[in-house]
């Protein structure tokens, strides 16, 4: 940016033609988004339901790492098993629909075998509130194993636990509320 010294706020540019070059930039990043083949556009619509989530929080996940969902880590907490309570029926049915290994991440007191209760494929203790990240780190990657962690999503139940995806590499971090949201 020329001429831009003291006093200058870095506001919209005021030369003749911004109108022309907005127009043209716009254009060009659309034509730089993929035109997805109908066949592909209706394979992931069908991955992003074996997975029990919507289109686009799927297609997000999908266009930021550049791969599928194969692993989706549930906190005890996200399946509401949090001071003792049970898996209510309609999540059970959401855990057994899902089509990726299922990871249980146990908050105590809770063990990982009473999550295994449910349906999942293993269970593995959750990190430990305020833990270091290179712990938090360490037990997230533990838990899955051989799965890519770009390749996994953590469903939480409460914010904090957004810090277990990041200290992970995971793909995503989603809410509770919204992955088990009805209708």
């Amino acid at each position: 940016m020329t001429g831009a010294g003291i006093g200058h706020n870095r506001g919209p540019e005021l030369a003749p033609g911004t109108a022309w070059r907005r127009h043209c930039w716009g254009a060009a990043r659309k034509a730089l988004l993929p035109h997805l083949p109908i066949e592909v556009l209706r394979g992931r619509l069908k991955r992003a339901a074996e997975l029990g989530l919507d289109y686009s929080t799927y297609a997000g996940i999908r266009a930021t790492t550049g791969r599928d969902v194969v692993a989706v880590l549930f906190s005890s907490n996200a399946l509401g098993m949090e001071r003792g309570g049970g898996v209510t029926p309609d999540r059970k049915a959401h855990l057994a629909a899902v089509k990726a290994a299922r990871i249980g991440l146990a908050t105590p007191p809770l063990t990982p075998g009473a999550m295994l209760e449910v349906p999942l494929d293993a269970a593995w203790p959750a990190p430990p509130v305020l833990s270091p990240f290179r712990v938090q780190a360490e037990m997230i990657r533990a838990a899955l194993g051989s799965c890519p962690g770009d390749g996994a999503i953590l469903v939480g139940g409460y914010g904090g636990e957004r810090d277990w995806a990041m200290a992970g590499r995971l793909a995503a971090y989603l809410p509770a509320e919204r992955v088990f949201a009805t209708g």
